[in-house]
């Protein structure tokens, strides 16, 4: 007896022909972008290109003026912001706190989208923020004023507040902004570690190809390459869309691309 084939799984996180105006401007044009469940979406490109803006409808921040957006098959604007707060974290580049917060209760918010009208948080909700402090490396910050720490301090604060949230897709909008190296690649690997759908707006492309198991480059609003990094980071790729010359070399370790750039730009 032949086995009827299985439905293919919906994605984790679908755009279907989204287009994204600001004023006068449409800033996205008719994008469409699935990603799968558990995978690593890296968002690369020039500077202005809308990388930030197409992850910023993911988390509600804008709304889409065609098309939709869906997570896990719901479209999010069916949803309330709590319940959308419930399925998607996100650090933002605009997160700086200007209240006088510790950590611990900077972290804390985290925890605001899963705790009902009324109700204190509770031991488990506490443990959960101080895992996802040590996760970002800040596990010893409780005590401390979230004012008065580094950009690189805060910064992982900010990512302990997103793990602390507990979603199953996580947006992550220049994450390894003010990190030191090692801290880079701490945060990264304490996102991929989560077994989450993990969404990356990244500037470095060498750590892009590290982490990332699909990349998009986007320009000008569009989505103008698409596929693994091994077939997004080739010479003509980043010299057409970032206009600079490169060579590519293989990870002796790792065997994904990483990249050696070249004095001067083409453009």
């Amino acid at each position: 007896m032949t086995p009827h084939p299985q439905p293919a799984p919906k994605p984790a996180v679908d755009y279907r022909d989204v287009s994204i105006r600001l004023g006068e401007n449409e800033i996205v044009h008719d994008l469409s972008l699935s990603v799968s469940e558990g995978g690593f979406l890296g968002v690369i490109g020039p500077n202005g290109s809308g990388k930030s803006t197409i992850l910023r409808c993911l988390f509600r921040a804008l709304s889409p003026s065609s098309g939709h957006v869906t997570v896990h098959g719901t479209d999010i604007t069916a949803t309330s912001l709590r319940d959308n707060a419930r399925q998607v974290a996100a650090l933002t580049q605009s997160s700086a706190l200007s209240l006088d917060f510790t950590v611990a209760e900077v972290v804390a918010t985290g925890r605001l989208p899963h705790i009902r009208l009324l109700r204190s948080a509770t031991a488990a909700d506490r443990e959960i923020c101080e895992r996802a402090m040590i996760d970002a490396g800040v596990g010893g910050f409780g005590h401390r004023r979230f004012a008065e720490l580094s950009g690189g301090e805060s910064q992982r604060v900010l990512i302990a507040r997103a793990f602390a949230q507990q979603t199953r897709v996580l947006v992550l909008d220049e994450p390894t902004n003010h990190l030191d190296v090692h801290h880079q690649f701490a945060v990264l690997e304490a996102a991929r570690a989560r077994g989450v759908t993990v969404i990356a707006a990244l500037h470095d492309l060498n750590i892009a190809a590290q982490f990332c198991t699909e990349l998009v480059v986007v320009s000008e609003g569009r989505i103008v390459c698409r596929g693994t990094p091994a077939d997004v980071l080739t010479a003509g790729t980043i010299t057409r869309w970032f206009g600079i010359g490169c060579h590519i070399v293989t990870h002796p370790r790792l065997h994904v691309p990483q990249i050696i750039f070249d004095e001067g730009t083409t453009r």
